[in-house]
């Protein structure tokens, strides 16, 4: 008889899920998907989004906590330090959770939910999926947030090596603690052309949520500076 698996009860936490629409929301969503698929189970925590309030049930039984939070902010919800610590601790006995998985480096939600799972005893793991600068500002208080949040947190995880390196940096981490798990491209909904695109053609293309975080005021200034070094060619620019 073959040795049985290890089935985790992972919290996923974070202020930014569905309905709100972005790389992390998808993110989280898909992770959670392929887990249950794994056999383990998974429920998410997030902040409520209008009437969407309580808990709702997903495709494949993903199980969503949108706790009575409003967010001030970017979606993101005023911090509070212990003041999520109720509800918090009531999803974590009544799920039987065994490990905690908070996402994003800006979330409120993620950190104190970090911080009260390890405070409770629990297995936490923090996954970045942003860069973030050392000398504005809003990255200096984010980056102090971070070595308090995560001193004590199990593991941690990059979509890739500069973001490793940018998280070690500003968290404090150590490098061996760090893990690195590129972005993945899904086969299934995404193939190579079938046709290959002309060579008269400049094809730019922008992988990314369209804010200025995310350097998007940068394609304005591009566009014209290829036009500029390729007058002719035709330009078609595809945003995503």
């Amino acid at each position: 008889m073959g040795e049985q698996k290890e089935r985790f009860r992972i919290l996923m936490v974070s202020d930014f899920f569905y309905p709100n629409f972005g790389g992390v929301e998808n993110h989280i969503y898909y992770l959670a998907q392929c887990l249950i698929k794994l056999g383990h189970k998974v429920v998410v925590m997030t902040h409520a989004y209008g009437n969407r309030s309580g808990v709702r049930y997903m495709t494949g039984g993903l199980k969503v906590y949108y706790i009575p939070w409003t967010p001030f902010v970017m979606q993101n919800t005023l911090p509070t330090f212990y003041g999520t610590l109720p509800i918090i601790r009531t999803i974590l006995v009544r799920e039987k959770i065994s490990l905690v998985h908070g996402h994003q480096a800006f979330s409120t939600l993620c950190h104190e939910a970090l911080m009260h799972a390890r405070t409770m005893g629990y297995k936490a793991v923090f996954t970045d999926h942003s860069l973030y600068g050392f000398s504005d500002v809003g990255s200096i208080h984010m980056n102090k947030v971070l070595q308090f949040t995560l001193a004590d947190v199990t593991q941690a995880i990059c979509v890739s090596h500069t973001s490793k390196e940018n998280t070690v940096l500003r968290s404090g981490l150590l490098p061996e603690k760090v893990f690195v798990i590129p972005n993945a491209v899904d086969t299934a909904m995404f193939k190579p052309a079938a046709k290959r695109l002309s060579r008269d053609e400049i094809v730019i293309v922008v992988i990314s949520r369209l804010v200025y975080r995310k350097g998007a005021d940068l394609l304005v200034e591009v566009i014209p500076e290829v036009c500029r070094l390729y007058p002719f060619h035709s330009i078609l620019s595809l945003l995503h």
